[in-house]
């Protein structure tokens, strides 16, 4: 596959100053939410090893709407700065609440060979050791070990509690407690982990147990196994891919699991399961990589390549597999073979928390696991990593009807989401083929949007019409850093039948310099490493554009999705360093650009 990347300026854009408000007439009103929907609690095997020994489901909860809670580690009183709308916790299906249940004394668990094992080496301080060989049991396929584990008997009690848990916490209209587990293959070391969640309640959650990659590596298994659950159960389902940067390319890999060419039918089926891929969290963001768009200047953000075990990624892999920009393209190119497209999928951000502490706020962070909760101990390596190494992000923003599960899921589904890597910018993308500037004007531009064109995560048809138009309105988070700029990045197939990327500079505020090709010059960045401060009026509050492609040609495959970025804000691990009194290591940046990545909308033949 050829990539071609380059950053071209704005060719039609306006802005006015206009809140994200839409017209209580409109058919399609939906509500902005902000949630998580990778959390886990002291149930998971690796966050009890790592000395998650307190916080289970209830915690989170409890901490997500905005309680104050007992940290798990150090035991201090924690909480949010802004109370989450909807959770999803997602203990791994594979040996949920094992090692918890193993120093309660569990008998059933006791019995197994498994817990002859584990037990005499967590009461030694060697919980480190086992966590490393039920990672190399799973990149080798080797399940003996935990074969036992599987019986319903023992997994039946923890996803009981959980689910239960779920349902004393959902209050439909107020904050949605969503039931849902992590499935966790690592094949020969690459993270192929979905995170999969539900619109069903306890009872639906009691006829089944949670599909885990010890019953399957395979991904296709699992949408089998969740298109025959369906219907049975009566709920909907969402499967999301996460930690692409990790997965040796396979994510989005031009070939099914068993190496053979994508089929029309594993397009469909991968199409209906996967309609949403969490681009950024601790372990790294999966936007793009600069190997990938070597011309895009923001490509290198929280870059993240150290394989779970500490392995190093490999460098032959390819990078496309690896990251939602490259998947979006082999999308296209698979489309323009099969006309299905298996990798059209909309973008959220979440925490992968092994804390129960949904944490994506750069100056409240408390790391990925439990150990990594201090400033002192960010800096102790471990596995390849310090916790400096982690990512304080992110975070899902949802256009739902209503703040319920029905409603999440729908919206889930539908792929009117996007993602931002912790802050909470307001985004409101639309396309069509005939937006004008009294569109993006108008009190009522969002019905206009719904009534004229579709929203993020829809799909416009290219035949008979002109070219694409893009309403765009973004908003500052109020507790976080004025907007630097819009972009919009498109692929598409070009007449090679390639496919091809491009970055255009939409909207960058009034009077801002552009450099010779349309780009915007960088705006300085105020932040004081020696405070971690910065200049809070720098940036915009709103960005509002109309853009129209004037470089499409009629009849083009292509997606488009938008990426807001704020201004250089301090980074954690810069928070960390001012209160050791230290200097910040020159491996670490000392400031982020937090962003936003819309879903994309795609242009069909």
């Amino acid at each position: 596959m050829r990539f071609v990347s380059r950053v071209i300026g704005c060719v039609m854009c306006f802005s006015v100053s206009q809140v994200l408000a839409e017209s209580s007439q409109n058919e399609h009103s939906t509500r902005l939410l902000w949630g998580d929907t990778h959390l886990h609690t002291s149930y998971s095997f690796d966050a009890y090893l790592f000395q998650n020994r307190t916080t289970d489901p209830d915690t989170a909860y409890r901490y997500a709407k905005g309680l104050p809670v007992v940290h798990p580690f150090h035991k201090s009183r924690v909480q949010r700065n802004r109370p989450l709308d909807f959770l999803v916790v997602s203990d791994h299906a594979e040996l949920t609440a094992i090692p918890m249940r193993l120093a309660a004394g569990d008998v059933d668990v006791l019995a197994t060979e498994f817990g002859r094992y584990a037990l005499p080496m967590m009461q030694q301080g060697k919980s480190a050791e086992v966590f490393s060989r039920l990672v190399s049991s799973a990149a080798t396929g080797d399940d003996s070990m935990v074969d036992e584990l599987q019986s319903e008997a023992i997994r039946r009690s923890p996803w009981s509690t959980t689910a239960a848990i779920a349902d004393q916490h959902n209050q439909p209209g107020v904050f949605t407690a969503l039931i849902g587990w992590e499935w966790s293959a690592l094949p020969n070391g690459a993270n192929l982990h979905r995170v999969v969640f539900m619109d069903g309640d306890q009872n639906t959650a009691s006829q089944f147990l949670p599909f885990s990659s010890i019953d399957s590596v395979n991904p296709e298994d699992l949408w089998t196994w969740l298109d025959q659950i369906q219907p049975s159960v009566g709920a909907e389902f969402v499967s999301i891919p996460h930690n692409m940067n990790l997965s040796k390319g396979r994510t989005f890999e031009m070939s099914m699991f068993d190496g053979s060419p994508i089929t029309a039918e594993y397009a469909r089926l991968r199409s209906r399961w996967e309609t949403v891929a969490e681009v950024t969290q601790t372990k790294g963001d999966s936007e793009t990589h600069p190997l990938l768009s070597p011309n895009d200047e923001f490509a290198d953000f929280e870059t993240y390549e150290v394989l779970i075990g500490g392995l190093d990624s490999d460098a032959n892999i390819d990078l496309s597999g690896n990251y939602a920009r490259g998947g979006l393209l082999n999308g296209l190119e698979v489309a323009h073979q099969l006309d299905v497209n298996p990798f059209a999928f909309g973008m959220i951000g979440a925490t992968d928390s092994h804390t129960a502490l949904s944490s994506s706020e750069e100056n409240n962070f408390h790391g990925k696991q439990a150990t990594d909760s201090t400033p002192e101990r960010k800096l102790i390596p471990r596995n390849g990593r310090r916790g400096w190494d982690m990512s304080a992000s992110g975070i899902a923003a949802v256009w739902a009807k209503d703040n319920t599960r029905e409603a999440i899921v729908a919206a889930f589904k539908s792929k009117e989401v996007y993602a931002t890597t912790g802050s909470r910018i307001g985004l409101r993308v639309f396309a069509g083929w005939d937006f004008t500037e009294d569109d993006l004007a108008s009190v009522d531009y969002v019905a206009r949007g719904y009534a004229r064109g579709v929203p993020m995560g829809g799909s416009l048809s290219s035949e008979g019409r002109g070219t694409p138009v893009l309403m765009i309105d973004a908003q500052r988070d109020p507790e976080s850093g004025g907007l630097d700029r819009i972009q919009v990045v498109k692929g598409f197939i070009n007449e090679q039948g390639e496919a091809e990327e491009r970055i255009y500079d939409i909207d960058g505020g009034s009077l801002r310099a552009r450099h010779a090709d349309g780009s915007f010059e960088s705006l300085p960045s105020t932040v004081d490493t020696s405070t971690a401060t910065y200049d809070r009026t720098q940036g915009s509050g709103q960005l509002k554009a109309l853009w129209i492609d004037q470089d499409y040609v009629p009849g083009q495959r292509a997606f488009y999705y938008v990426r807001v970025l704020e201004v250089p804000t301090p980074r954690h691990s810069l928070y960390d360093a001012v209160a050791l009194q230290i200097e910040s290591p020159d491996e670490y940046p000392e400031s982020i650009q937090e962003r936003a990545y819309s879903s994309p909308i795609w242009v069909t033949p």
